[in-house]
């Protein structure tokens, strides 16, 4: 009876199995809906590279910051120098070793970490069957391929369809020939010269089995956004060379609702992130972020008592389209404003100055200090809700 019983009981468990969802593949993939004009950008300094001590610490220290960039759909990021980094180079005395084997090489985790850290997250963030073409071989990069894929929704497989995708242009296989009457003989003619027609096409690889066209002549081993005809593949496109249309980088998020990978921006100083943005008008929702800053749920829990039509809940902020969080180093962001010249003029010495909100991410903290890869986690999640209530759509 008892061997009975348990035989019923396993079949009951393995029929069980059998109507849950399939774990083994991930299912969460990205699904546009509505086009946006809001953009999210996150800058910190990068001379958090600096406090990694070997070349694998520092790669994975960039790999977790581009994780967060990916998970939380971050538009652009921008790494600024906030004076610590040259201050660190030097790294810890029992790693002297590690550091002379990259002393003759363009290596950059010492020297530049704040070009280091862009280098990476660009390379991250770049297509895998792109990169090929637009990053040589570096020893930036020799443990890029150890850490975790990014996969976001530009970082399409051969066999996935979507109706934007992201291409490199390479040049024509087949370039004109000369004729062998020509090249023969002791002596050769010169002839005149002649204009010769400029291209009017390009190829593009985005992946598939052949190129496709775009209409317009761009040099070679350029990143080019793509745009198809249509939503549904054609029956044939893995066999044959269409013709599509080059775009802005920006078009499959304000068209059709898609994160499309986020862009990297380099900036001289704290100050340089605000002056330099590339955004018309700037940034019109800003967040430092320290421990001495007011709790974070003063700004994201919904305010019941502002009324509004639109919406169910209301936020202390106001909708925006282009927000930017900012993150300190070790020294926090008040050492980034102490080393800014710019900031210094101006008689700017209080960092909670350049911000509409300067909020604590974690008040009650456990640990004396919170790591800046870790903050980005918990900032981005903070702010999630706010981000996608109050950002302005298409």
């Amino acid at each position: 009876m008892v061997s009975l019983h348990t035989k019923k009981r396993k079949r009951e468990i393995g029929q069980s199995f059998e109507s849950h969802p399939d774990t083994s593949k991930p299912t969460a993939i990205f699904e546009a809906d509505q086009g946006r004009d809001y953009t999210l950008s996150v800058a910190l300094p990068g001379s958090i590279i600096a406090n990694a001590q070997s070349p694998e610490l520092k790669a994975t220290l960039a790999g977790q910051i581009a994780r967060a960039l990916a998970v939380f759909c971050v538009d652009e990021v921008v790494i600024f120098d906030d004076g610590q980094g040259k201050e660190s180079r030097g790294g810890a005395p029992h790693h002297s070793d590690l550091r002379n084997n990259h002393a003759d090489s363009s290596y950059t985790g010492y020297s530049d970490p704040n070009y280091f850290l862009s280098h990476l997250l660009s390379y991250l963030e770049t297509p895998p069957h792109l990169r090929v073409y637009l990053f040589p071989l570096h020893p930036d990069l020799r443990a890029a391929g150890s850490l975790p894929s990014l996969d976001m929704p530009h970082h399409s497989r051969a066999h996935e369809w979507c109706r934007y995708r992201e291409g490199v242009t390479i040049e024509n296989s087949n370039p004109p020939s000369v004729p062998a009457s020509e090249e023969s003989g002791k002596k050769k003619k010169k002839r005149k010269s002649t204009d010769s027609p400029m291209p009017t096409s390009t190829l593009v690889n985005a992946g598939f089995q052949f190129p496709v066209s775009i209409p317009i002549p761009i040099p070679p081993h350029t990143r080019v956004t793509l745009r198809f005809p249509t939503s549904t593949p054609p029956p044939n496109h893995q066999t044959v060379n269409l013709t599509v249309d080059a775009v802005a980088p920006s078009t499959p998020r304000e068209e059709g609702g898609y994160y499309w990978g986020y862009t990297v921006r380099s900036a001289q100083s704290l100050s340089a992130v605000f002056t330099e943005c590339t955004y018309d008008g700037g940034y019109d929702l800003t967040f430092g972020t320290s421990e001495r800053g007011k709790p974070l749920s003063t700004v994201t829990s919904p305010s019941p008592s502002i009324p509004s039509p639109e919406a169910s809940e209301t936020f202390p902020v106001p909708e925006f389209t282009h927000m930017l969080i900012v993150f300190g180093g070790v020294a926090g962001l008040e050492a980034a404003v102490k080393a800014d010249g710019e900031l210094a003029s101006m008689g700017v010495t209080e960092p909670e100055k350049l911000f509409d909100h300067w909020v604590n991410l974690c008040p009650g903290q456990g640990s004396r200090t919170i790591r800046t890869e870790e903050a980005v986690w918990l900032g981005l999640m903070g702010l999630r809700h706010l981000v996608v209530a109050r950002g302005v759509r298409a």
